[in-house]
């Protein structure tokens, strides 16, 4: 299991990563944050991002969609991926890790994968 600095600087260290977070979705509020590039402010962009999966929730809730989880939301833009992974662990519920990416510099799918291994191994 990883500790929160530990998952940070391994999610930062994907290839193309400009920005990671991971947020609380009751407050909307960063838990930690790297990345210093100036085209992202990472608290903005985790409030943001907040209401993204808030309202996805509330969507699968008039679904009916009870026996599903998100895995991941991706948001694609003309020079950025921003990836959203919800955590499933007891512990983590109502967190999500959000990355961001160049989308010149990343592999989308690699991102994806590691992202996944790095949801599995915090422990918050």
């Amino acid at each position: 299991m990883a500790n929160l600095d530990t998952s940070l600087k391994e999610a930062i260290g994907i290839e193309g990563a400009i920005g990671v977070a991971l947020v609380d979705y009751g407050s909307g509020m960063a838990l930690g944050a790297l990345g210093d590039s100036p085209e992202l402010d990472l608290n903005v962009a985790a409030a943001g991002n907040t209401d993204v999966v808030r309202a996805k929730m509330r969507t699968m809730e008039m679904l009916n969609l009870h026996d599903n989880e998100i895995e991941d939301i991706l948001i694609t833009l003309s020079n950025q991926y921003h990836l959203i992974r919800p955590l499933t662990t007891p512990s983590g519920r109502g967190l999500f890790l959000y990355l961001a990416l160049n989308r010149s510099r990343s592999n989308l799918a690699m991102a994806r994968h590691q992202l996944k291994l790095i949801e599995a191994a915090l422990e918050v």
